[in-house]
């Protein structure tokens, strides 16, 4: 790959198509079998010395977790939002480490790779707590989604005009709780998995004690903030689309190979990236670029080995 040094640190986040993509039958052995192909990058940028922290959403899955907890809250007590999110942490960060530790493996490098289950604070006055928006579980059509919402009381939108599916609050991220303990992994070597899913939200309480809370943090902000308080320079997020573009699914769409901040924001001013799609993503990149980091790219996952090289993907820059 070549165009990052041991002296560069990234923070790669994989949307939910590096793990469970679109149209998928979700079987565990097809999810690890996208995720493999998904590492196998990465272990290659390992062994050229590179530091990589990775994250990851967990959309379908902590859905379809929740899904689960109601199937069967007739013989077991349902578990709240916040549980969910730290089971598909758990989950998730288990494939990922599996999948890169073997990819490592074949290719005779031994680094460690280990998972942090992370909680990242909230604010509880945030006003995503009134105006949930955040997407989550499988898509459902119109007549499902108002059975949902009439029966369970679940919030349903449409998303991206891929479908209509439950929304959840999604506040900002704050501060990453854990973040001495993956810096310190980081420093001595380890790959690390960090994050995933937003992170566990928490909410600190009078006595300074930490409690979960309702909500699944968007990824890719909680992934600029690791980002940002580790100070990695580069921030890949690995998407369901292999460039960013303008004028998205019209006949005059515009793939966009490099960008730079000024003119991302400009996009932005435009209504080009509508939230629920590159939106949140565009978002994150422009903090992470304007708190101090120099670039950002944007690809999928079977072309994140071009990306990393240079010659695909869409790369932004201060």
């Amino acid at each position: 790959m070549g165009r990052y040094t041991q002296a560069d640190l990234l923070v790669i986040t994989l949307g939910g198509n590096a793990v469970l993509p679109v149209g998928s039958s979700g079987t565990i052995d097809e999810q690890f079998d996208t995720t493999r192909r998904t590492m196998a990058h990465v272990a290659s940028l390992c062994r050229e010395g590179v530091r990589v922290v990775l994250s990851h959403g967990n959309g379908p899955v902590v859905g379809n977790i929740v899904l689960r907890n109601e199937a069967a809250k007739g013989q077991i007590p349902p578990m709240p939002l916040f549980i969910c999110g730290a089971d598909s942490q758990g989950g998730l960060g288990f494939m990922i480490q599996n999948a890169l530790r073997n990819e490592l493996h074949l290719i005779g490098d031994r680094r460690p790779v280990a998972t942090v289950v992370t909680q990242v604070e909230v604010d509880p006055a945030d006003p995503a707590f009134s105006a949930p928006t955040k997407p989550i579980g499988p898509f459902y059509g119109p007549e499902e989604a108002e059975a949902l919402a009439r029966d369970k009381g679940w919030v349903m939108r449409e998303d991206a005009g891929r479908g209509i599916r439950r929304v959840v609050a999604s506040p900002e991220p704050r501060y990453i709780v854990e973040i001495d303990s993956i810096r310190r992994l980081v420093e001595s070597g380890v790959v690390v998995i960090a994050a995933g899913g937003g992170g566990v939200p928490v909410r600190r309480n009078r006595e300074g004690l930490l409690k979960g809370i309702d909500a699944v943090i968007d990824k890719d902000f909680a992934a600029a903030e690791l980002a940002r308080e580790l100070g990695a320079n580069v921030l890949v997020f690995v998407t369901g689309v292999p460039r960013v573009a303008v004028r998205f699914r019209q006949p005059d769409q515009r793939d966009l190979d490099g960008i730079d901040l000024a003119e991302l924001r400009r996009h932005q001013a435009a209504g080009e990236f509508p939230a629920g799609s590159m939106g949140p993503k565009m978002e994150a990149a422009a903090r992470f670029l304007e708190r101090g980091g120099r670039e950002v790219l944007v690809c999928a996952p079977e072309n994140l080995g071009e990306a990393l090289a240079g010659t695909d993907g869409t790369r932004v820059t201060v």
